[in-house]
């Protein structure tokens, strides 16, 4: 086996911790070539798409990657914005926030984004940190809830880029947090805010990204996790049982998935009388095209084509300070017992003449 390049042996240097966030994924842009890329990657992972190679590649290849890349990308470029992607923007931002929460804590460790499927990789994020020196690295994927289509195919990313690693990293991985106080607090900030500036309806609909129905029975707790959170956020917002609604969205294919499904609720809920919905993801922690498109714009026309009347969709926890702090303390929790050495003053010196160098061009 051969292994990939890698910076030589220090002796004396101090070793360094680092956590990786790691998101779903993004296309580069939105056309149908970036679009293509982007599910081929995503459609040909076995921890996604659970069947038969054999049967399931002339489908992948010769119908959905003909016919769904230009679909999708008329999707994407409606959330499009100058920054790019909504989601790369988003999870690069709290990656960013993050290292600060961290350091004002007294951690002081470098954060990178990174995407399962799509650009910067985990392959690339990781080469970026083991070029800086570091040796233990707190994977933390942004999926509160544990599914094997998301948090174990990180975890399976992780292990690809080991086997052409010479020196392997300590590492941990965030498995989930579906419970976690800060988080639903978070959540139930973000629900707060909008009913201060927008009023309040009377359901509130948290709809979760769907997985195949099987999922259950093969061994994932992510319909049980996704269940225990809109419990817990409900007893935040002091809900009762029949003011909110959870449901499952982003159905793919004819098989049976975990119901029930969000955009037939919402039918329902205009047909049975409700004059306004909110509705949250509280799945996607960062903006992106289940929220800003599927929820946002296809979950809107599907409500008030039934018959209502108002529609919210509440944004993602995206930047807010309480999301950060939340993110902050999970990753605290995970990193204790590690060694938090200081960056080296020559790095802190670079760092410094680099700023400068960027000011002066300015």
């Amino acid at each position: 086996m051969s292994f990939a390049a890698e910076p030589a042996h220090e002796h004396g240097r101090p070793e360094r911790t680092a956590v990786l966030l790691v998101n779903l994924g993004t296309p580069d842009a939105p056309t149908a070539s970036a679009v293509r890329r982007y599910l081929a990657e995503f459609l040909s992972d076995p921890r996604v798409v659970e069947i038969p190679r054999v049967a399931w590649w002339p489908i992948l290849h010769g119908v959905i990657l003909r016919v769904r890349p230009a679909k999708s990308a008329a999707k994407y470029a409606t959330i499009w914005t100058p920054e790019g992607s909504p989601l790369l923007h988003w999870t690069r931002r709290q990656a960013t926030l993050l290292a600060g929460y961290l350091g004002e804590r007294g951690f002081p460790v470098p954060v990178r984004a990174a995407m399962r499927y799509g650009q910067p990789s985990v392959a690339q994020a990781l080469d970026a940190l083991r070029a800086d020196g570091v040796t233990r690295i707190l994977v933390l994927p942004m999926y509160p809830q544990y599914a094997a289509a998301t948090t174990a195919s990180t975890v399976d990313a992780v292990a690809q880029w080991t086997l052409r690693t010479r020196r392997v990293p300590e590492l941990r991985t965030v498995m989930q947090y579906h419970d976690d106080d800060g988080y639903i607090g978070a959540l139930a900030a973000s629900v707060l805010a909008h009913w201060q500036r927008e009023g309040r309806g009377s359901m509130l609909v948290m709809s979760f990204h769907g997985l195949p129905a099987r999922s259950l029975q093969l061994g994932d707790p992510y319909f049980c996790q996704c269940q225990k959170t809109a419990r817990l956020l409900a007893q935040r917002l002091s809900l009762a049982n029949g003011a909110y609604r959870v449901t499952f969205q982003s159905r793919f294919g004819k098989a049976r998935w975990l119901e029930p499904y969000t955009e037939p609720t919402l039918r329902e809920l205009a047909r049975q009388g409700y004059a306004r919905v909110d509705v949250i993801c509280p799945g996607f922690p960062a903006d992106c095209l289940e929220t800003l498109e599927e929820i946002a714009v296809e979950g809107r026309a599907a409500f008030l084509g039934a018959g209502g009347q108002e529609f919210h969709a509440i944004p993602g926890l995206n930047d807010r300070h309480e999301w950060i702090a939340a993110l902050a303390d999970i990753a605290i929790r995970h990193l204790q017992g590690w060694p938090v050495a200081p960056e080296p003053p020559a790095r802190l010196q670079a760092q410094a003449d680099r700023a400068r160098a960027a000011g002066a061009a300015r």
